[in-house]
């Protein structure tokens, strides 16, 4: 057989693509291809499992358009599918006089995001919302919520392959040829043909790209470990919904932050700090070869040139509980080290450039062949549908 599209990955991205192409045009003969023996199994299984509002993306951006369009198309799915979500909210806090003017051009973003209901509050106000959090100012999102990403997958593959759509499980994509308007994909198991390929591997979607496109070599994902701690339960009273510190403007991650989970209980993270290999979600996961890859990268060098400071101080809150700790005692001075127990990782496919830019937004590179999905960030799970509804876009132009 040869199929019509091949899309590589069963992430939320992946499948959601899948899922627009077949509703689409479901005479398509279509197969997702994931390594893993269940979807979700990296980013999307492993990240906050916020809804994002699209309160920090640049205004016309991408990721801004993705999110507002994407977060609309996610509710409306969930509401149709039964998929539990929690619109609780969040607050975003200024806990520094410098921040003020920071947390003011956050606040005038989003109103140009087109989001509406923000509140701005003083110090007193804050403890409205969260009576425990200690701030100078701050402003309060109602769009925010709380959901199971891998719930939202396991239903979006469900009507995929209700709509005739294949996936084949454990089997890792190992080269892409083409010839005469048809692509070979090996795995490792068994060679598929394809009309054309479609990328969204996440963490190797570099990878994946060089193999079909010269211009993803310009580009490599640089894996960010995002280490959590969950509030033991006696103790997560201190927080109601979701807490926010002011992003630093000039470092790309958003800061330690408190999250209520939809399952139940309160983690307070993440860190960013460079993982040793891109699956690496524990401290001392090492894999030589992807390490000296990201090391020998020169973006990855301006980008540790740039942000060596912020990076040792992401690392050695990564080995001291303690200095943990005391990052959240800036938005809740009450919570204590013992208050805390180790938490789940997860790890962020950031792409670096040549100039060591981190990518901020989302890169789509299309050919004859293939169109490669090569940064897909967050808020990418929020976005999953709207991003796959542009992707599917540019391949029903093909057929």
């Amino acid at each position: 057989m040869i199929y019509d599209v091949t899309v590589i990955g069963g992430g939320i991205v992946g499948l959601a693509t899948a899922l627009r192409i077949k509703e689409q045009n479901p005479s398509l003969k279509l197969l997702i291809i994931e390594k893993e023996d269940v979807v979700a199994k990296h980013q999307t299984g492993h990240n906050s499992g916020v809804i994002h509002s699209g309160l920090y993306y640049k205004p016309s951006s991408l990721k801004a358009t993705n999110c507002i369009k994407g977060y609309d198309m996610l509710l409306d799915f969930c509401q149709k599918e039964d998929i539990k979500y929690d619109l609780c909210g969040k607050i975003v806090v200024a806990t520094q006089p410098e921040q003020i003017s920071i947390l003011d051009g956050l606040f005038e973003r989003g109103k140009q995001n087109g989001l509406d209901g923000f509140k701005m509050l003083n110090s007193e106000q804050i403890k409205e919302y969260e009576p425990h959090v200690k701030g100078l100012k701050g402003f309060f999102v109602p769009q925010t919520g709380i959901i199971d990403y891998t719930d939202v997958c396991k239903k979006y593959l469900a009507k995929t392959q209700k709509l005739g759509g294949e996936i084949a499980f454990g089997e890792k994509v190992e080269s892409i040829t083409s010839k005469e308007g048809v692509s070979t994909i090996q795995t490792s198991k068994r060679n598929y043909e394809t009309k054309l390929v479609v990328n969204c591997a996440g963490l190797y979607s570099d990878k994946v790209g060089q193999m079909t496109d010269e211009r993803a070599n310009n580009l490599r994902i640089t894996p960010f470990r995002g280490e959590y701690f969950e509030i033991k339960p006696e103790k997560q009273y201190l927080v109601k919904n979701l807490i926010y510190p002011v992003p630093d403007p000039n470092f790309p991650f958003l800061g330690v932050h408190f999250t209520r989970m939809i399952h139940g209980g309160v983690e307070a993270g993440p860190n960013a700090v460079l993982a040793f290999r891109r699956e690496g979600y524990k401290k001392l996961d090492i894999h030589l070869g992807e390490l000296f890859e990201t090391l020998a990268w020169p973006g990855f060098r301006k980008v540790a040139a740039k942000y060596w400071q912020t990076g040792l101080g992401e690392m050695y809150r990564s080995f001291s509980k303690a200095a943990f700790t005391k990052a959240l005692q800036e938005l809740i001075p009450e919570i204590q080290s013992d208050d805390l127990v180790a938490g789940a990782a997860g790890v962020r496919a950031q792409a670096c450039d040549r100039e060591g830019g981190l990518l901020d937004d989302f890169a789509i590179f299309e050919n004859q062949q293939a169109i490669n999905v090569c940064n897909a960030p967050s808020p990418a799970a929020t976005s999953s549908l709207s991003i796959g509804q542009t992707v599917s876009e540019l391949v029903l132009k093909r057929f």
